[in-house]
């Protein structure tokens, strides 16, 4: 079995780094997609925790210390593609790593910002290679994956699967209500996802959020992790 693991790490992972390798190195993912991971002391603190698991195949955008950016680490080895070179805003927050049989976008989208990252993902995800983007997207279905309606980019995400692309949760599990943040308000929002390409679906064993670490606020994220047969 193949086993990703997405997480939004939560700035840079601050005072909640041990906690944070634990649990990964609890999960034993070949692969692993960290959001909101820094390119500074701590960053480089995971990345030579990771290696010691395994990790021996790490790709970083390229961003300043204290932006949050995408790291994806693999145990398999895969060749990476990072977008520095458009001229488009936010092009740090998406990484391609490429292995055998699939392609995997590791994303941070922006909340509530105006960028171009759907239309590239778009474009990208239409070559022969079928294609897993995850990561925290910041956005839902309005009325799904929130009780209200103000997510940006519903209809970008629709967009996605009409290019093939599916919600591997809800592949899994329907409509079951389920959230991966909270306000302060407590209000649940679904932002982090895994969508995969449909000839992929028949190798997906399972799709869920670890709810553990968000309460124990090992992050103010759930992690996901995908399991292929």
């Amino acid at each position: 079995m193949l086993t990703i693991l997405s997480w939004n790490i939560q700035q840079g992972g601050g005072s909640r780094i041990r906690d944070i390798l634990n649990l990964i190195r609890n999960q034993r993912a070949q692969i692993l997609v960290l959001s909101e991971f820094r390119n500074n002391r701590n960053g480089a603190l995971i990345r030579g925790k990771l290696l010691s698991m395994g990790y021996l195949f790490q790709f970083v955008s390229l961003a300043e210390s204290d932006v949050n950016s995408v790291l994806i680490a693999s145990k398999l080895p895969c060749s990476s593609k990072l977008f520095i070179n458009l001229k488009m805003a936010f092009n740090h927050t998406v990484i391609c790593v490429e292995f055998e049989a699939f392609k995997c976008y590791g994303v941070y989208l922006p909340h509530k910002k105006k960028h171009q990252l759907f239309e590239l993902l778009k474009a990208e995800v239409t070559s022969e290679k079928p294609s897993i983007i995850m990561g925290d997207f910041n956005t839902g279905i309005n009325g799904v994956d929130q009780k209200g309606n103000s997510f940006w980019y519903t209809a970008e995400l629709k967009r996605l699967e009409k290019a093939n692309m599916r919600d591997a949760f809800r592949y899994i599990h329907g409509d079951a209500e389920t959230y991966s943040w909270y306000s302060h308000q407590g209000n649940g929002f679904r932002y982090d996802h895994i969508y995969i390409h449909q000839d992929l679906l028949a190798v997906v064993e399972g799709c869920e959020y670890i709810h553990e670490a968000r309460v124990q606020k090992w992050s103010d994220h759930s992690p996901m992790v995908l399991n292929l047969k």
